[in-house]
């Protein structure tokens, strides 16, 4: 097992990672086989980190699992932090990671185009190609959408992901049919999909500055997001509704979204001003989580490093019922994260009722005790 870094949010005293108090934040380093490789070129070129994706298995699973998406690994991480490694094919490029209704576990490979379902040992057993037809491309060569986000209807085996870098939609179904739904924005940059409780699919698109919804029919319609260039994230639905709930990195907002298009924004307040948000994601009692991080390619003259923390954020749960735009009576708690740099990436709730999450840049993945 990794030997874990343990501090206590807001500046409190290191503790036994044996029994840490609530608000204690734990990183386990994710030591990636070929790290050394990579970082030297002898596979493909790769930034400083590379921890994507995170996810578990809601139906009983006991570890989250994760994505290295620039070393070609997929992760299995044990509540305590033990690191099980699976090696994807070279140069794929695994990005999005989600189980299905039977507990079977998928992968976006972004880098070859494909969707690919594991087996009991790793390996993919089953693969669906995520590319374009080209017809007068030569030798009728395919075009690469890019795969990056998944998520399952809510039948749990109707796969949807995100064409990156062709503006598109992709949904499988149970029986393998591909259809591919184009987005109006050109050059959109679709990232994150996800399943309203009603069955819609909610995209965000980062370039686009819009969230993109397909209803059960296939009808698709962009709402432009309030904030100019706000770079929309992560989205997830709201407890018990039909609304959704967006992050905006560049506009250091969480938005909320109804069936009808409707956008209503909330600010996060700003721990410094060149600070961004990554995911976000409720917990069981209705509180909203989003990770804040320095921007590292926005230095400012007060920071020119730049320099500063990374946090963890805890919105209140009363947010669901705040009018538009203020949050002034809405408690909100950082959480900060012992390392800096960390381009923070994606959170969940784990399995154990913790707040998890990965560190894109600084390659750990990082646990936030909650009071049991």
């Amino acid at each position: 097992m990794f030997a874990p870094i343990v501090a206590l949010a807001l500046g409190a005293a290191p503790v036994s990672p044996s029994a840490p108090p609530p608000g204690t934040v734990v990183e386990f380093p994710v030591a990636y086989p070929n790290l050394p490789s990579v970082q030297t070129g002898a596979c493909h070129p790769a930034p400083t980190g590379s921890t994507h994706e995170i996810t578990f298995d809601a139906k009983g699973g006991k570890a989250l699992w994760i994505t290295g998406q620039n070393y070609d690994e997929v992760v299995r991480v044990t509540e305590s932090g033990a690191m099980t490694f699976f090696p994807m094919p070279t140069r794929s490029g695994p990005h999005g990671i989600e189980f299905d209704a039977n507990g079977r576990l998928w992968v976006t490979l972004e880098f070859t185009g494909e969707i690919v379902r594991l087996g009991e040992n790793g390996k993919p057993d089953l693969r669906f190609d995520a590319r374009l037809d080209c017809p007068t491309c030569p030798g009728g060569q395919k075009i690469n959408t890019h795969p990056h986000g998944m998520g399952f209807g809510l039948d749990g085996r109707t796969i949807w992901f995100t064409g990156k870098s062709t503006g598109t939609v992709g949904r499988v179904t149970p029986d393998g049919k591909l259809t591919t739904f184009v987005l109006p924005t050109v050059g959109s940059v679709p990232i994150y999909v996800r399943a309203g409780n009603d069955g819609t699919m909610w995209v965000t698109e980062l370039v686009g500055n819009a969230i993109a919804r397909i209803t059960p029919d296939g009808e698709v319609k962009e709402f432009p997001i309030p904030t100019h260039n706000s770079r929309p994230i992560a989205i997830v639905p709201e407890p018990g509704s039909n609304a959704m709930w967006f992050s905006e990195e560049a506009g250091n907002r969480v938005a909320r979204i109804t069936p009808d298009g409707t956008i209503t924004e909330y600010p996060v307040p700003m721990t410094q001003s060149n600070v961004i948000l990554a995911g976000l994601a409720f917990d069981g009692e209705k509180n909203l989580w989003v990770q804040q991080y320095i921007d590292q390619n926005n230095p400012t003259p007060a920071n020119p490093s730049p320099a500063g923390g990374d946090y963890i954020v805890r919105i209140d749960k009363s947010i669901l019922t705040t009018p538009p735009a203020d949050v002034s009576k809405v408690p909100i708690t950082f959480y900060k994260v012992p390392t800096t740099q960390t381009v923070m990436h994606r959170i969940v709730q784990g399995p154990d009722g913790n707040i998890w999450f990965t560190e894109l840049g600084s390659n750990k993945v990082g646990k936030l005790f909650l009071a049991r």
